[in-house]
């Protein structure tokens, strides 16, 4: 997914969630298409200024210490990003983050404001939306909101905001903490200036994007070629 423009202020998240129904398809060519490549580096990145934390604390698994170190830019609404974690992040994960080669940070790159509320879903404790989730909880719920992805980005009725709130309430959302994590300016400031960063030193401008080890990758992986990358840097 391209980059258009990605600050959003918290009338437009409020507004745009409201009303936005996305178009989410991927091209039917587009698991063929990186199946079984190796994938290519479209340049390199300064791998210790990345790794330095933002306004944000980084949402990560993994071995801090690990040989193979990767940020993911992504955005809620992309399909390309809902297919690497419906489709190759899970054995990734277990291949290479849970065997200590690979620590994977995840980084916000929304697109949209539905994408921007979906993040600031995810980095709230559902129960008390002043807190922050844990890691864990990030996780699980990113997870869950890509799986469901075209249920709440694409409604049959458009109404976004609802079908975001339905599918939150499945990880301890109320309207009330829903509301009260949408309207926390601070978050939503933090958010875009995690995705500025992102443009703006380390030359972002589609998702998912990965910078591992000192290279930027542009573009869906599949477990395979992932993994043939990963091999190639043990």
């Amino acid at each position: 997914m391209q980059m258009n423009e990605m600050t959003m202020t918290r009338r437009a998240l409020l507004g745009g969630v409201a009303v936005t129904s996305l178009c989410l398809a991927l091209p039917l060519s587009a698991s063929q298409a990186f199946a079984q490549e190796m994938p290519e580096s479209q340049g390199n990145v300064d791998m210790a200024a990345a790794l330095k934390p933002g306004v944000l604390p980084d949402m990560m698994l993994g071995d801090e210490k690990a040989p193979i170190q990767v940020i993911e830019y992504m955005s809620m609404t992309c399909p390309h990003c809902a297919n690497f974690h419906n489709k190759t992040f899970e054995a990734i994960k277990t291949k290479y983050v849970d065997s200590g080669k690979v620590r994977f940070i995840i980084r916000e790159f929304p697109f949209d404001p539905v994408a921007t509320a979906a993040f600031m879903l995810a980095r709230s404790n559902p129960q008390d939306p002043k807190q922050p989730a844990t890691p864990q909880q990030y996780f699980a719920m990113v997870s869950m909101l890509f799986k469901q992805q075209r249920a709440w980005a694409a409604p049959a009725d458009n109404n976004v905001r609802n079908a975001l709130l339905q599918s939150v309430k499945l990880a301890g959302y109320s309207q009330q903490t829903f509301e009260a994590c949408l309207t926390n300016q601070k978050l939503l400031d933090d958010v875009n200036a995690t995705a500025k960063r992102g443009a703006d030193e380390f030359g972002v401008n589609s998702t998912p994007t990965f910078l591992i080890n000192g290279k930027k990758y542009s573009g869906d992986m599949s477990v395979e070629s992932m993994s043939k990358l990963f091999d190639s840097l043990a």
